[in-house]
């Protein structure tokens, strides 16, 4: 198969779909891989690096994108991108449709076979090519809302883990999954107060078992609206698997929180949680509403390209390796947990969640494809 990964255009996005060492085990399997020029410097592969496990560089995405089988990104194809889905490209990356209304509708009118990370998913229902990204993106979520409390970014200017004499500041997680427990992980680790809201009851009580000074709560607006007002940095960490986030924030809710105070809407790249959340960039990351700081980056693991990059082509690389192999169908055909991150295939929406949000027709996947 011919494999290709182009660089990035989302904004200050760095990272690769294909690492140099991923690229040595495709050729070593047979395939042929193409890289666009310059698409692993962000993350700290050079052409050379490239070229030497065995891949070809070429000079434009276009070139790339035209030459390819299958093309392996990391994020979900930008307006200027649409012009290069055909047919039958097999395309591997994170998608996030149920917020990309126009995508979906390119998706399936140029017939792509769309399969996102985010909604590949194991038996026991986790997620294994989104989890790397969120263990970054809760991490991150704290570290950039720390960064952004600070006087000098219009923060109000508090140290979370507090000082001798002086209490910390206080973190509020909404979401008990993987990027809420990372945030609360390194909350945590920075010695600030924690609110963690979850509805997983077993979860909860495991993670209080682990960290139990940490306040475990379960989410509803009543309890949430009673933690805002002490609350200096909220994160919103709430996934539902392939469909928009819930809204469990507004603005009378964010007018408790004191001025200067940080929300940070990891949640984003499905929408958000609140309803005053918009997308920004890692060029410009934040604006202010009811005097609350929004951070609502939907890449955030861009901002660690080399880490983000090792981590998802980790977990990716198999199921490449196997689409190589047997081709998308056997692969389909043979591996559930691969079959359920088909969101488009031959004109199809094969992802209800996304049929349901833009109230277009679903078809399933076995009927789709065939016997």
């Amino acid at each position: 198969m011919i494999i290709g990964s182009v660089k990035e255009i989302k904004n200050l996005e760095n990272r690769v779909g294909l690492t140099p060492l991923g690229v040595k085990k495709l050729v070593s399997a047979g395939n042929k891989v193409i890289i666009q020029k310059g698409a692993g410097v962000g993350s700290g592969f050079s052409d050379k690096e490239y070229i030497e496990a065995g891949a070809k560089i070429l000079p434009t995405a276009e070139k790339v994108w035209k030459s390819a089988e299958m093309i392996v990104k990391i994020k979900e194809p930008l307006h200027d991108e649409f012009k290069f889905l055909r047919k039958d490209l097999i395309l591997f990356t994170y998608l996030h449709l149920a917020a990309e209304e126009k995508l979906t509708k390119e998706l399936i009118k140029k017939q792509v076979f769309g399969i996102a990370y985010e909604t590949v998913e194991l038996p026991d229902r986790s997620l294994p090519l989104l989890k790397p990204m969120s263990e970054v993106a809760g991490r991150m979520a704290t570290q950039v809302g720390a960064h952004f409390l600070e006087k000098t970014n219009n923060g109000k200017g508090v140290l979370l883990g507090g000082v001798t004499g002086v209490k910390p500041g206080t973190v509020t997680v909404l979401g008990s999954g993987t990027v809420g427990y990372n945030a609360m992980q390194m909350a945590y680790g920075l010695g600030a107060n924690i609110f963690l809201f979850g509805r997983n009851k077993n979860k909860l009580s495991e993670i209080k078992k682990s960290y139990p000074k940490i306040k475990i709560m379960i989410s509803n607006e009543e309890n949430i609206k009673k933690v805002l007002p002490e609350t200096d940095l909220l994160i919103g960490a709430v996934l539902v698997t392939g469909d928009k986030a819930p809204k469990i924030i507004n603005k009378k809710m964010l007018s408790l929180m004191a001025p200067g105070s940080v929300f940070v809407d990891v949640s984003i790249d499905q929408g958000g949680i609140s309803e005053t959340s918009h997308v920004t960039s890692h060029s410009e990351p934040v604006y202010n509403v009811c005097n609350v700081m929004h951070y609502c980056v939907p890449n955030i693991p861009g901002a660690v390209p080399r880490t983000s990059t090792l981590a998802i082509t980790q977990v990716t690389l198999p199921y490449i390796l196997k689409m190589a192999k047997v081709g998308v169908v056997k692969a389909i055909k043979s591996d559930k947990a691969l079959a359920k991150g088909v969101n488009t295939c031959k004109g199809k929406l094969t992802i209800k969640p996304v049929a349901d949000v833009f109230k277009l027709k679903y078809e399933d996947l076995e009927k789709v494809i065939g016997d």
